[in-house]
């Protein structure tokens, strides 16, 4: 089969299985909502932004690292079998320490981070989920580089049946009891899918021949400094960025309710705004998304080489399909957004935050777009250095003009902030894409 037709095969068995995982994912918040509400979307929301700092020190770099330098392995002519244990080992310790981590801090970060003790059960039920996401996160990077989908799609699926399943079993006896029960429940779900996709993902690794170990194979396929190269950066970025979000996170609610005089009516508000509308803009997203997780191995492949014509191709090639693609997204977000929630939700007020993002949903493609691309090229410093700029002002502008302003307040710092990032990422990646 030639390079082509594995590529088209490849693009449309990740396009269908992402279409499939956002359509889970909808209806599943949509049970989510209805079980736990606005108050409990919006407490499930801050749980699961404290989750994502100790998620980005477990998978964040690795993840990166793995898609990289196992296509490294493969342009050098080098099997994977060494390249896939020694990140595999790397991933188990970066997840080991997130979740010693985060089961010791779970409760001084609930109480003075995000300012609510009902999130303390939920991070402890979530901490063992790391090691298995980590090294689950390093294999897929490694059947990606090797142009092999089949395993990712098909761990991805199950893990979102048992996630689901988990969940709405533990929603129907513990959501009675309030919130933070509600919670556990659901984020037990992930911890159960996150140990079955990895043993999944473990599985198809020892099955593929790309991963035998082979005679001539080198023992060290990559240096040290290779990896921390990426690791390093990666990851102290994605700390910092997922731990500036965190406080944005729980910054939002507490001055929402400054404006609104009530905690609760604040995390309604909250919730509905990033648990309902937030997923609702960004489905038709996983389109785009199977798009650059293919795109990445091919540009980093181009750029290893040398091979700047290709590179370019393949960066023009993303940005028309996803400029296409966003403007009719967004179109159709702007027009039929109030009614598209109301069916979703039956909540007029998502639609409204839906009908005002749309006109910005086609930056915000293109921004998470062209992100990937600078990763693939190792521009992840300079990713670094837009996204901790981006996260200072929204905070700043939070804390000062939500208090005044509430929520729409939220809504157009929304809208500043990506423009913001698109324009700094899109102007450095064609910087770097002419000097190749």
């Amino acid at each position: 089969m030639t390079r082509r037709r594995v590529y088209l095969k490849n693009a449309m068995l990740l396009t269908a299985s992402g279409l499939v995982l956002r359509m889970l994912g909808m209806g599943f918040r949509v049970v989510l909502s209805a079980y736990l509400g606005g108050e409990g979307m919006g407490l499930y929301q801050l749980i699961l932004a404290m989750y994502m700092v100790f998620v980005s020190l477990a998978t964040a770099g690795i993840n990166v690292a793995a898609t990289r330098l196992a296509a490294q392995s493969l342009a050098r002519g080098q099997g994977m079998s060494a390249t896939l244990r020694g990140l595999c080992a790397a991933a188990l310790a970066f997840g080991t320490v997130a979740m010693v981590a985060q089961a010791v801090l779970a409760g001084p970060a609930a109480r003075l981070l995000l300012h609510d003790a009902r999130a303390e059960t939920a991070l402890r039920v979530l901490a063992p989920s790391l090691p298995f996401m980590a090294v689950a996160g390093a294999l897929r990077g490694c059947f990606l580089a090797a142009r092999r989908v089949t395993p990712n799609v098909v761990a991805q699926l199950i893990e979102q049946l048992v996630r689901m399943t988990v969940a709405v079993a533990g929603l129907r006896v513990m959501a009675q009891w309030g919130a933070g029960y509600g919670c556990a429940a659901v984020v037990l779900g992930n911890t159960v899918s996150e140990g079955v996709s990895c043993c999944l993902m473990l599985t198809f690794a020892a099955r593929t021949r790309e991963f035998a170990r082979r005679s001539n194979e080198p023992l060290h396929p990559y240096t040290r400094r290779e990896l921390y190269e990426i690791v390093w950066p990666v990851t102290g970025s994605r700390l910092l960025g997922s731990g500036l979000q965190a406080v944005e996170s729980s910054l939002i609610p507490l001055t929402l309710s400054l404006y609104t005089g009530s905690r609760a009516v604040a995390m309604t508000q909250y919730g509905n705004f990033k648990g309902m509308a937030l997923p609702l803009l960004f489905f038709p997203f996983s389109v785009l998304s199977a798009l650059s997780g293919l795109l990445m191995p091919e540009i980093t492949r181009a750029y290893t080489r040398g091979d700047g014509q290709s590179t370019r191709r393949l960066i023009v090639t993303m940005l028309k399909l996803t400029g296409v693609f966003s403007l009719a997204a967004g179109a159709c977000f702007v027009v039929f957004g109030p009614q598209l929630a109301q069916w979703v939700y039956r909540d007029a007020e998502v639609g409204r935050y839906v009908q005002v993002l749309g006109f910005v949903a086609p930056f915000m493609y293109l921004e998470s777009m062209v992100d990937g691309v600078l990763k693939g090229l190792g521009e992840q410093l300079a990713t670094f250095r837009y996204s901790l700029m981006d996260s200072i002002f929204r905070i700043a502008a939070i804390a000062l003009l939500l208090p005044r302003y509430g929520i729409m307040a939220f809504l157009g710092i929304m809208i500043a902030s990506n423009l913001l990032t698109f324009t700094l990422n899109t102007r450095r990646m064609l910087k770097v894409a002419a000097a190749v």
